[in-house]
């Protein structure tokens, strides 16, 4: 079964929520653009939980959706990694690297759909 774009975005959140991942933000990007539908940002507390956050990321829509990504970019010790599902970009950043990016004040006309802080 193929999940909607929104379905996927909160499956995300949730894995990320299921990890402790921290300061989680959805944001609803269809009003303003066409490369990604929704995207998911969130900071881990170290390269550890930046690991456990994506693999679960990973598992969680492989095994709720079928869905692999498109790309995978970045990695824990870099502080930033990217998991690109088409429609539904995450984003998971250390927190100097989520402060040095500031994709929420890029994207900052789009919808939050949640926050989890």
């Amino acid at each position: 079964m193929v999940l909607e774009p929104i379905d996927t975005a909160r499956l995300v959140v949730d894995a990320i929520a299921g990890k402790m991942g921290a300061d989680i933000l959805l944001l609803d990007l269809t009003a303003i653009t066409i490369i990604a539908d929704y995207f998911v940002i969130a900071t881990g507390e170290s390269e550890r939980q930046l690991e456990a956050m994506s693999g679960e990321v990973l598992r969680q829509l492989e095994k709720n959706d079928g869905a692999t990504p498109l790309a995978v970019e970045g990695t824990p010790e870099s502080g930033w990694l990217l998991i690109d599902y088409g429609s539904v970009v995450v984003h998971l950043f250390s927190q100097m690297q989520r402060a040095r990016y500031q994709l929420e004040g890029l994207w900052h006309n789009a919808h939050t759909v949640v926050r989890i802080a």
